[in-house]
């Protein structure tokens, strides 16, 4: 049997949908993170996989509403961050097609913010059950 292994990431764009939950019960809703808050699981992965183009992404709504969301016509915003500008627009691409407006926020430290988000998603499933919501930047 063969495993992937980091080297097999070499190059390679990866959505990071992953988030640092750590093992504690939500507490009135709130998850718990094992990461501080000047540390991000995607940078600790991009420390292991140097070389693979980690793009934050999906990480804040569930996996029903991840292709095609459907809001009455109005795009749901995906927050996205990495340190490849190529890797990104792949990924911009991606959301594009699947029904959601990408909002680039920036190199991997920018993950410190967006992996927090779905804290805030998980409030309203956790509490009442509803898991069928998402984001929206609102610009001027």
């Amino acid at each position: 049997m063969m495993t992937a292994g980091t080297e097999a990431l070499k190059g390679k764009t990866v959505i990071d949908a992953t988030h640092p939950i750590s093992d504690a019960p939500p507490v009135n809703g709130v998850i718990e993170y094992f990461t501080p808050i000047n540390e991000s699981l995607m940078e600790r992965l991009q420390r292991l996989a140097p070389g693979a183009r980690f793009v934050k992404s999906f990480s804040s709504v569930g996996n029903a509403l991840m292709v095609n969301p459907d809001f009455g016509g109005e795009k749901p915003t995906m927050f996205i961050c990495g340190n490849d500008e190529a890797a990104k627009d792949d990924v911009k691409t991606i959301l594009d097609r699947f029904g959601w407006e990408a909002a680039d926020m920036g190199k991997a430290e920018a993950a410190r913010a967006i992996e927090p988000l779905a804290m805030l998603w998980c409030i309203p499933g956790f509490l009442h059950n509803q898991w069928t919501h998402a984001f929206r930047l609102l610009r001027k």
